[in-house]
């Protein structure tokens, strides 16, 4: 779902949806959009109104399906709620980060997507880099990323300690079962019963190899028992990286009479 710096260049309101998509279709040179996700969930914006919104959309022929990104596991349950008490169409997928580091979806997002039949795309399997191999202890970073987000990768910093010592067991563990991390990270995430696949992003020829070399990889179940001792199932390494507060934690306002 495209956003902009405008106030009204943003959000899940009918007003926004239809010109956001009039654009897209116009950029891309299309009739059509297989998939449109909701970015995030606006909470200034009914479901009501965004799904009546996104349904006339599909029935205009301007998108095929929608979906949700990023939801937490209530708001997926409320939106199919109101799918279904409004009698319009409903979220058929949900785009949540999930990686070996990042597991907390596997709590309530995942459990709830399966529940309602939910196509789940994981994105950042790589955890930013993190399981790609090219961060490692005692040698420079070799990713792009560390110059955009240095917070994330500067390892003098907790909770990046603490992803480190996790990334150099994994490496271990992926050496002793004759897998590359990338293998590893995406195996991992293709293995849970419910997700349907992994969003990749080389940005090389390399990168896409690498990673197109993991498509086929299941891991034996002492490797994933491995891993949850590694990284403990639900557990994220790195809450703050998700933007997912909800907003009655960010706006005082919603907490005081």
């Amino acid at each position: 779902m495209p956003m902009g710096e405008e106030r009204n260049h943003r959000g899940g309101s009918r007003r926004w949806l239809a010109t956001a998509v009039d654009d897209s279709l116009r950029r891309l040179n299309v009739d059509h959009i297989d998939l449109y996700q909701m970015h995030r969930w606006d909470p200034d914006t009914s479901d009501d109104e965004t799904l009546s919104a996104l349904t006339d959309l599909q029935r205009a022929g301007k998108i095929r399906y929608f979906g949700s990104s990023t939801f937490p596991a209530y708001r997926i349950v409320q939106a199919q709620w109101a799918a279904r008490e409004n009698h319009s169409g409903r979220y058929v997928t949900e785009q949540p980060a999930y990686s070996i580091l990042q597991r907390g979806i596997e709590a309530h997002v995942l459990p709830v997507a399966e529940e309602y039949g939910l196509g789940v795309l994981a994105w950042s399997p790589l955890a930013s880099g993190w399981l790609s191999g090219a961060i490692r202890a005692d040698r420079e970073i070799a990713t792009s990323r560390s110059a955009m987000l240095p917070d994330r990768f500067d390892t003098t910093i907790p909770v990046n300690r603490a992803k480190l010592d996790a990334v150099e067991k994994l490496a271990a563990l992926a050496d002793g079962a004759g897998l590359s991390m990338i293998q590893l990270a995406l195996g991992f995430v293709t293995a849970h019963p419910g997700v349907t696949g992994a969003i990749i992003g080389p940005r090389t020829m390399d990168h896409l190899h690498s990673q197109l070399a993991a498509g086929d990889v299941v891991l034996a179940a002492d490797v994933l028992d491995a891993i949850d001792t590694i990284v403990a199932p639900g557990v994220d390494l790195a809450p703050g990286e998700k933007f997912d507060t909800p907003p009655a934690l960010l706006d005082p306002a919603l907490r005081r009479r």
